[in-house]
């Protein structure tokens, strides 16, 4: 399996690619900016992009979506519950996150369901609090959390549809069930390391703890 982490966008967004190196196909995860530099990246092992999946609808995330699916023909996935957001960003905020408005999805997703390219099943698990939408998509071993979980740290639920308390139940209830040394692939490069594990993230993170 192919799983690279890639730092793109004015604000600090881990974009991820996930590939499979037998059959050649792949998904790009919150591809912000950058879209030539993933794709790039993607070509050295051989991987074509078929999936843009965004783990939730807000646009530092979304932003390269345009330039992605141009350049790749990929289809964007979203939860069903944040699609509404691809396509309606406002100016103000394309602006303030340097990005383009999203063409809207072409599939959406429920918790539960398996986004697979070749032989890799990433199961959707629906982490919502910070959007209504939220997801985070687990692969043995490792966990992409979005704007969910951080490195010590959690996301935001000031702006429209977060919930801190919705969020927390999600984080403890499911994210935490998953084996301690599963990796955590976070949202954006906002620690002091640029992924952690479950286990550290229950003994660790100062916003989680009773």
């Amino acid at each position: 399996m192919v799983l690279r982490q890639m730092q793109v966008g004015p604000m600090a967004v881990f974009a991820y690619l996930v590939g499979d190196e037998e059959t050649g196909e792949g998904l790009a995860v919150d591809p912000a900016s950058r879209a030539d530099d993933i794709v790039a990246e993607a070509e050295k092992y051989g991987i074509s992009i078929k999936y843009i999946v965004n783990t939730h609808g807000h646009s530092d995330h979304t932003g390269g979506n345009a330039d992605m699916k141009s350049r790749t023909g990929a289809k964007i996935i979203i939860h069903e519950d944040d699609a509404l957001m691809l396509g309606a960003a406002s100016p103000v905020m394309l602006l303030m996150c340097h990005a383009k408005q999203s063409p809207i999805a072409d599939r959406t997703v429920r918790d539960g369901d398996c986004i697979n390219v070749g032989s890799i099943s990433l199961r959707v698990i629906h982490v919502p609090g910070h959007t209504p939408g939220g997801i985070a998509l687990y692969v043995p071993g490792y966990v992409i959390t979005g704007d969910t979980l951080f490195v010590e740290a959690v996301g935001r639920t000031d702006l429209p549809g977060g919930s801190w308390e919705v969020m927390r139940d999600s984080i403890r209830s499911r994210l935490f069930v998953l084996p301690d040394e599963t990796v955590v692939l976070p949202g954006h490069n906002y620690g002091r390391e640029e992924r952690s594990t479950i286990g550290n993230e229950k003994r660790n993170n100062p916003f989680l703890q009773e």
